[in-house]
């Protein structure tokens, strides 16, 4: 899987609530930091997506996805039925067909 089909891959597993795929797709070294929290492995972030996710009924609506360099930059927003909550940048880092490292910023 290329990185974009991989990156997109990643955002489907997360709407569709797919948490076998989801983690399939990450690195078991995987790490999250976002403005609010950091996850420090896989295990950490599927938990928390899976069981603690404030608001699972949201979807992710990709406004651009950029490739290279074993990186793939994403903007977009989250959506709740029509209405955006937030836009985000995400910025992953790819290693070995997997995910390796996410930074995501939101406003």
């Amino acid at each position: 899987m290329d990185a974009v089909a991989l990156v997109r891959r990643y955002y489907d597993a997360l709407d569709d609530h797919d948490y076998d795929a989801l983690e399939e797709l990450l690195k078991p070294e995987f790490v999250q930091h976002r403005p609010d929290r950091t996850f420090a492995d896989r295990e950490a972030f599927v938990a928390f997506m899976r069981d603690e996710r404030p608001n699972p009924a949201t979807s992710h609506e990709l406004e651009s996805v950029i490739a290279g360099d074993g990186r793939v930059a994403v903007r977009g927003r989250v959506i709740e039925d029509e209405t955006v909550l937030f836009e985000f940048a995400d910025f992953f880092d790819i290693g070995d067909g997997r995910l390796r490292r996410l930074e995501t910023y939101s406003r």
